[in-house]
């Protein structure tokens, strides 16, 4: 019987994406190769590209192609600079979480060796941040129909949220099940003392989920009295779930302190389908300049591949990814590789080509 070939969609996107993206994707064909695993790549236009083209950022096939392969690499989009939805500035990441339901958003934060972080000296951080992403705050996103958002008169706006128990339930069965794997310990963040239906509504869910799980510890604090744990207390954090708004300010915090906003890796997937996609934006003064930190998009396909191992069954796609996630850290263990956003004067084409030759390395240990 032949051999299984995994399909993998490359959307680069705008600003810096096709810069890191190429680079992951080296990565990608590098390590997948030394597993002796098979990977087609696939593209499509997404962002300014599809929109000159297209007269869309995003186009309906682009998502039903994502639908039929096995993992999606999305570079980051200038979403912000888009045109209204009315004349083709859709929200290219919205849109594949919701059409593809890709509810959780998995967000590491970790320090590295050889990177300074942003901390008092001594403190260290690994914890996962569970970020739900179909619904909350985004007006793009908590509407069957129509907008999240309106002006009843021109000097008044208003915006709802939209929190639901199926939602809040099952991403926090994701991290409770994270934290099986880890530390055994989840923090639920909301602020239900003011918010007292949606958040309260979320932190029920959560405690009904927890029930299930005797062996995880589940605390809960504030969204803004967890802000300054975060800060002072970094190493007493394992995983984080909290909803959508609340996921994207303390994921940017928790990769800041780590470092940079440039380190953060993360997925966002759904039980079927899973996109990489880096932390950060698209950084349209670099582009173009090989300067930009290639790292997040690194981490984030890793993470892609070991979920497609995981879903697969395929041990060889997991290791591919952990050849990657080694590399990235032994390659940031070098200050002369950092790149500018770290300090230093490093290009991205030579981080990226170091990480290309730490894959290939033999016995590199799973924590430097």
């Amino acid at each position: 019987m032949a051999a299984r070939v995994f399909r993998v969609l490359v959307c680069p996107g705008d600003g810096i994406g096709p810069e890191i993206t190429k680079a992951a994707v080296r990565a990608l064909q590098k390590a997948t190769a030394l597993e002796g695993v098979q990977v087609a790549l696939e593209y499509e236009d997404v962002g300014f590209a599809s929109l000159k083209t297209h007269g869309t950022t995003l186009r309906e096939e682009v998502l039903e192609h994502a639908r039929k392969v096995d993992g999606i690499i999305l570079g980051p989009q200038s979403h912000a600079s888009y045109p209204p939805p009315e004349q083709g500035g859709r929200n290219v990441s919205a849109g594949f979480r919701i059409g593809l339901d890709l509810f959780a958003n998995i967000r590491p934060a970790r320090t590295y060796a050889g990177v300074a972080s942003n901390m008092r000296a001594g403190h260290t951080m690994d914890l996962v941040i569970v970020r739900e992403a179909t619904e909350g705050f985004y007006p793009d996103r908590n509407q069957y129909r129509g907008w999240g958002e309106f002006m009843p008169d021109k000097d008044t706006a208003m915006s709802l949220r939209k929190i639901t128990r199926k939602a809040s339930e099952r991403i926090a069965l994701r991290a409770f099940e994270l934290a099986s794997e880890r530390r055994g310990r989840v923090t639920a963040i909301h602020k239900s003392n003011s918010f007292h239906m949606t958040d309260g509504l979320f932190l029920e869910a959560v405690r009904d989920v927890a029930k299930k799980f005797p062996q995880v510890k589940l605390d809960d604090l504030l969204v803004d009295a967890s802000a300054a744990h975060i800060a002072r207390e970094p190493h007493s954090f394992d995983v984080i779930v909290t909803t959508n708004l609340y996921g994207d300010i303390l994921s940017d915090l928790a990769s800041e302190l780590c470092g940079s906003l440039g380190l953060g890796g993360a997925v966002m997937h759904s039980t079927t389908h899973c996109c990489a996609q880096a932390q950060h934006g698209s950084a349209p003064t670099l582009a173009g300049r090989d300067a930009a930190n290639p790292t997040s998009m690194l981490l984030s396909t890793a993470m892609l591949l070991q979920w497609m191992g995981s879903k697969h069954s395929e041990p060889r796609l997991t290791a591919a990814g952990t050849r990657i996630d080694h590399a990235v850290r032994s390659t940031l263990a070098s200050p002369s590789l950092h790149t500018c956003d770290l300090g230093g004067r490093a290009s991205l084409s030579q981080f990226a080509a170091a990480v290309e030759q730490s894959i290939t390395a033999v016995g590199v240990p799973a924590k430097l």
